[in-house]
């Protein structure tokens, strides 16, 4: 009776965006606690999607449970930005010489993560690709 009400509550989950963005919505409230209990300097909601991203890494957590609502948190994104637009309305000196400093920086920082997200892809496949080499060998 409890696996099939487990099952029930799977299958629920696998198909409601909503549940699956109250299921993140959890996770970033784990990291928010977290943070607030051992003093991290770190945002909460990082923690939390380290923690995401762990139980994906080790098929705790499949895929599935979470795909429909990320992808919709990720198809808004623009909405998070909003208040930040408003922001830069309310503050006129962000948009003399202190604004092309912070936009500089911004930039540079998104240059730096893209080539490390790249570069750490780059070496992540090409070490697979060579762990997987000599198995081929083997094969033949």
């Amino acid at each position: 009776m409890l696996r099939n009400m487990l099952r029930s509550m799977g299958v629920t989950l696998h198909r409601s965006m909503i549940l699956q963005i109250a299921v993140l919505a959890g996770f970033w409230a784990v990291g928010e606690a977290t943070v607030r209990l051992t003093h991290l300097p770190l945002p909460g909601g990082i923690v939390g999607m380290v923690v995401v991203l762990t139980l994906l890494g080790t098929g705790h957590i499949r895929p599935a449970v979470v795909r429909r609502g990320a992808g919709w948190l990720l198809a808004e994104m623009l909405l998070f930005f909003v208040p930040a637009v408003m922001a830069i309305l309310d503050h006129g000196e962000l948009m003399g010489l202190v604004g092309l400093k912070i936009a500089a920086v911004i930039l540079a920082g998104t240059v730096m993560v893209m080539g490390g997200t790249a570069l750490t892809v780059d070496l992540c496949y090409r070490w697979r690709m060579r762990a997987s080499a000599p198995e081929a060998g083997h094969a033949a």
